[in-house]
């Protein structure tokens, strides 16, 4: 297990667990999020390929519409 902080919330996961993993389990499969890492955005065409690590910083962003 590896204890990561989403959104300043701290949160234990497997430790093989990739991005794409972490934005179903939440939930947000299809909706239009932006994700930083470590103060850095991680690029859509990578959640499925990057992989969370001890001690990782995530900020979840949802883009909502309205008018």
């Amino acid at each position: 297990m590896i204890t990561v902080s989403i959104n300043g919330v701290a949160r234990q996961l497997p430790s093989s667990t990739s991005i794409a993993a972490l934005i179903a389990e939440m939930g947000l499969v299809g909706k239009r999020i932006a994700l930083e890492r470590n103060g850095e955005i991680v690029p859509r065409s990578a959640f499925a390929t990057e992989q969370l690590a001890e001690g990782d910083r995530l900020e979840v962003v949802v883009a909502v519409g309205g008018g």
